[in-house]
């Protein structure tokens, strides 16, 4: 296949076409937010008795299999690949995401109730918001910043409706916060990996994840699992773990790391309706004003319009893409049609159109 590069065309695309990506960006991150957040239950049930090494290797081992399964069933590559280049930054969100993080939720979901538990997790959103707007200069509007603050109302609505459950409950609780910094961490330090293949990203840190909490559990002489604890570990992280960080990355793609944790807020009202469910009690009216506020959240981004004139310095880079987005003018011969992926180049160029931080609008505002 040859390529020709080509100046990338000065028109603005149409307000509409370039809308969809930031509605589009706010479902796949729902999407990922009610996957993670139903798991969180499941893994307090079946991670019960338990040492936290064990019980994160195995939520990291399912999420690395359903990725592998995925890159063996996928016919064709539109992806831009892993190389060797990333791992540095694969092994630190690896370390911080599939190692520190989970560890830290297992011990914590230990000593805590799982509705409260998971209300915390509101918490990554705050830390992931301020992490992306001070490593990757994310612009917050107004709007943003109102929606992440409704979201976190939510929680803490929620949260502090809960009865104290004494010392080890509130030391519980505080491990869950150090697992909502350290997914903060690695959704920040993982933001420029959700360009590439998400199978093969999440495939690798969770088979990272997997290894070094495996090894650390049986350093630490952790007991083994049963067959049924495995397994329901093992389809939990394949789900809340595996198929929830492929759409999160996915959402991040088109969102950028600070909207796309906002919108992941979501994910506490989710395990903790999970875990109410499963007979757990929680308070009528503090799910109705909690729930409430996270809805309006969740409303507050899907309407988010964020519209004007910047430019676009030259750069040569490579990612999935397609030729109706905009910003992707280059010739093939032959033309290709969908999304594919391939290094090429963009010239400068000034337009207006609605976007979010994405991978082609890292630009500065006043």
């Amino acid at each position: 296949m040859s390529t020709v590069f080509a100046r990338s065309p000065r028109r603005g695309p149409s307000a509409g076409r370039l809308r969809g990506p930031i509605a589009a960006g706010t479902l796949l991150a729902l999407g990922s937010a009610l996957l993670f957040g139903a798991s969180t239950p499941a893994v307090q049930r079946f991670g019960r008795g338990l040492g936290p090494f064990t019980t994160a290797a195995l939520l990291y081992g399912g999420a690395a299999a359903v990725a592998v399964a995925a890159l063996a069933a996928r016919r064709g590559a539109r992806e831009a690949p892993l190389r060797r280049r990333h791992l540095p930054r694969l092994l630190a969100v690896a370390l911080a995401g599939a190692v520190l993080a989970p560890v830290a939720l297992a011990w914590g979901l230990a000593r805590s109730s799982g509705v409260a538990a998971a209300l915390l997790l509101n918490f990554e959103a705050v830390f992931t918001l301020a992490l992306g707007a001070l490593l990757h200069h994310e612009h917050v509007g107004r709007r943003v910043a109102l929606a992440a603050a409704v979201m976190t109302a939510g929680g803490a609505v929620l949260l502090l409706s809960r009865p104290a459950g004494g010392g080890a409950e509130l030391w519980g609780l505080a491990a869950v916060g150090v697992a909502t910094f350290g997914w903060a961490l690695d959704n920040a330090l993982g933001r420029p990996l959700a360009d590439l293949d998400s199978a093969a990203v999440v495939a690798a840190k969770g088979g990272l994840g997997a290894a070094l909490s495996w090894g650390l559990a049986r350093i630490a002489g952790e007991a083994g699992p049963s067959p049924a604890a495995a397994l329901g570990l093992l389809a939990a992280g394949a789900l809340g773990y595996g198929v929830s960080l492929r759409l999160y990355l996915a959402a991040q793609r088109k969102l950028g790391a600070g909207r796309t944790a906002s919108v992941y807020a979501l994910a506490p009202f989710a395990g903790a309706l999970v875990a109410r469910i499963a007979g757990e009690p929680l308070g009528g009216v503090s799910v109705a004003a909690g729930g409430a506020l996270l809805l309006l959240g969740v409303a507050l981004h899907l309407t988010e319009r964020h519209e004007h004139a910047h430019g676009h310095e030259p750069i040569e880079h490579e990612h999935a893409h397609a030729h109706d987005d905009g910003h992707h003018g280059h010739l093939h011969a032959p033309m290709l049609a969908g999304e594919h992926s391939h290094a090429h180049r963009h010239d400068a160029t000034t337009h207006s159109h609605a976007h979010a931080p994405d991978l082609h609008h890292g630009h500065g505002h006043e």
